[in-house]
C-alpha cells in the first residue's frame, strides 16, 4: 500500500467517501500513469488509462476488501486496460510502424519481470504474516519443492499434518488475493492447486 494509505481509507471509499477517493487516486496515480505507459508509450492514452481506471475503481468499490492491496487491485485494472488498448491500437498501421521504432528502446525489465517482481514480493508479505509452521512447510514444498512425505520426515510430523498445514497456507493466500486474475497469476507461479 501507499505510506499514506490504510485499510481505513479503503473502508471510507467502500463507504463511498470522496475524501478517501482523492487520497488513494493521490497516493497512486503516477503508478498507473507510469503502468501505463510502459504499454503504450503515449501520455495522451496513458492519461485516459488513468481516469478509466479510477472510475473503475470508484464504482467497484463495494466489492473492495477493506484488508486487500487496493494497488495490486490497480495494477491489474490498469494492466487490463492497457492490454485492450494495445489491442485496438493493433489494428492500425500506425501502431506497427510506431512498434518497429519501440523495439530498439526495451530495457532489461520486461512487463514479464516487473509483473513477477510485484507478485512475488506480494506473496512473501502474505507468505510472512502465516503462522510460523504452516510458512515454512509452504516454503519446503513451493521453494524447496519436497513432497508431503519429505517434509513431514524432516519435521518429524505427519503428512496429513503437513496437507493440513498446505492447505491453511493456500486457503489463505486465496483470501488475500480474491480478485480472479490475482489468483489466476500466482497459480501460474506458485503453482497453487
Amino acid at each position: 500500500m501507499g505510506k499514506s494509505i490504510n485499510s481505513n481509507h479503503i473502508q471510507q471509499l467502500i463507504a463511498g467517501d470522496e475524501a478517501a477517493f482523492d487520497l488513494i487516486y493521490e497516493a497512486y496515480s503516477s503508478k498507473v500513469y507510469r503502468l501505463a505507459f510502459r504499454f503504450l508509450k503515449d501520455a495522451q492514452q496513458s492519461e485516459e488509462i488513468v481516469q478509466e481506471c479510477f472510475i473503475n475503481l470508484w464504482t467497484s468499490r463495494e466489492k473492495l476488501n477493506a484488508l486487500g492491496d487496493i494497488w495490486l487491485y490497480l495494477y491489474v485494472i490498469a494492466k487490463r486496460l492497457s492490454l485492450n488498448s494495445l489491442r485496438q491500437m493493433s489494428q492500425s498501421r500506425e501502431f506497427s510502424d510506431k512498434l518497429v521504432n519501440q523495439i530498439a528502446t526495451v530495457h532489461n525489465d520486461t512487463e514479464e519481470d516487473l509483473l513477477v517482481s510485484d507478485l512475488e514480493q506480494f506473496t512473501e508479505r502474505i507468505i510472512n504474516k502465516l503462522p510460523r509452521q504452516q510458512q515454512l512447510i509452504f516454503r519446503l514444498s513451493r521453494v524447496e519443492h519436497l513432497t508431503h512425505k519429505e517434509i513431514a520426515d524432516q519435521l518429524q510430523i505427519s503428512p496429513n499434518t503437513v496437507k493440513n498445514h498446505m492447505v491453511e497456507a493456500l486457503k489463505t493466500l486465496k483470501s488475500q488475493l480474491q480478485y480472479s486474475d490475482l489468483i489466476f497469476m500466482l497459480a501460474l507461479f506458485f503453482w497453487i492447486n
